[in-house]
């Protein structure tokens, strides 16, 4: 069985979303400890977390799922391909969620948690991905999560041409941030990253300038806008840091807008006359940006049914991979020996002996080509039979 549990933008606001990702990660051991997982991976992003579990021995029954959406084969890898295509970002159509697929996969493999099934299921959501973009206008024109930020700071202030703006986090959703920022021709773009040396060179890709993460306080005094993307576990600006930085006077002047999960600010600053956005006030923008969209995201829909069907059909021949490989390497064996004595017996062959090889290497090829052709198609129509009787046929020599 595969298995998806998630949590993201369409079924729950950012307060919920943070929440259950702590929930996810203790029901993810909690179905460690009583299950045998086989493979697993990961994704999370400023409104999604996901799960992705491999298991023989799963019974959905066993756990209380509370604010979780459960799939399960089919749906959970129509999911995830609707996922890597962008139809299921809150900005539909987004270029940063292809990459943070591929980042998952490439953790996963190298750190050996995602075996050939989850790679297999993986490496296709990749390719449908970079396919939906190539074939349709999905990601025209598409803007970010960080541009829609840049957005919602525009909608209070109007041009950003002469504020200065303040962006904390130099990752990925920071780099978006700035970049987007970077197109409005401002006053000031100052970058605060906890290493410093990345603050530095994103800074200087844009034209701004970088500060030390200690400096806060007195990069806050005359920002006109917060735009605050890091990884941090715990919120980086506090009503009592804040308070104590900014004027009254300038917090009835600024914008902060929060793409981080966890969130990097505190809700409370409201209360200081700051206008404090989050992901969920990027639903309008969402929304605007979805409608755009809509006949482009009917061709993809097409074209991931089309994926499925094939991605359904690797995972079966995956089912027969090892009786397949043991069958190749049986007739290899017997290839090379027979091949071997043949050669002894024929002399010296002047160098020809290649001939030999290449046309026993022929034969085998055409007397067992059908032979898996065959095991892939009853693998393909759950034909358990004809699979059984494959593998006692071809069980006595790898048992030797």
């Amino acid at each position: 069985m595969i298995l998806n549990i998630r949590i993201d933008h369409t079924t729950a606001d950012i307060n919920t979303i943070e929440k259950s990702t702590h929930e996810l990660e203790g029901l993810f051991d909690d179905i460690s400890n009583t299950h045998h997982i086989q493979e697993y991976l990961k994704i999370k992003t400023c409104n999604r977390s996901e799960l992705y579990l491999v298991s023989d021995d799963f019974y959905l029954d066993n756990f209380n799922f509370r604010n979780f959406v459960v799939e399960t084969d089919d749906d959970a890898l129509k999911h995830l391909l609707r996922l890597s295509c962008g139809l299921e970002s809150m900005i539909i159509g987004e270029d940063q969620i292809l990459g943070q697929i591929k980042d998952v996969r490439k953790k996963g493999s190298s750190e050996g948690y995602a075996g050939d099934i989850l790679k297999t299921v993986f490496t296709k959501a990749i390719h449908v991905g970079q396919s939906v973009r190539k074939r349709t206008n999905i990601n025209k024109g598409s803007i970010s999560i960080g541009s829609a930020a840049v957005e919602l700071a525009e909608s209070v202030h109007g041009d950003l041409k002469c504020k200065k703006v303040l962006v904390i986090g130099a990752g990925k959703m920071g780099t978006l941030v700035a970049k987007a920022l970077a197109e409005k021709h401002l006053k000031a773009i100052v970058v605060a990253n906890r290493t410093y040396n990345r603050a530095t060179c994103l800074a200087k890709e844009l034209g701004g300038y970088a500060i030390h993460f200690d400096r806060l306080d007195e990069a806050m005094t005359d920002a006109d806008v917060i735009i605050s993307a890091t990884g941090a576990p715990h919120p980086i600006l506090t009503y009592k840091k804040v308070k104590n930085a900014v004027s009254t006077e300038k917090c009835n002047e600024m914008v902060m807008v929060d793409i981080a999960n966890p969130r990097d600010i505190e809700e409370d600053i409201k209360e200081l006359g700051i206008k404090l956005f989050n992901i969920d006030d990027l639903r309008g923008i969402a929304e605007k940006n979805r409608k755009m969209r809509e006949s482009e995201s009917e061709e993809a829909e097409r074209i991931i049914e089309e994926e499925l069907l094939l991605l359904k059909k690797s995972l079966k021949h995956l089912e027969v991979e090892s009786l397949i490989s043991n069958i190749r390497q049986t007739a290899e064996k017997i290839r090379i020996q027979e091949t071997q004595k043949a050669v002894r017996m024929l002399g010296d062959m002047n160098g020809k002996e290649k001939i030999i090889d290449n046309l026993t290497n022929v034969v085998v090829d055409k007397i067992f080509s059908d032979i898996i052709r065959n095991i892939k198609n009853a693998a393909e129509n759950d034909d358990k039979k004809l699979i059984e009787t494959a593998e006692c046929l071809f069980a006595g020599e790898k048992s030797k």
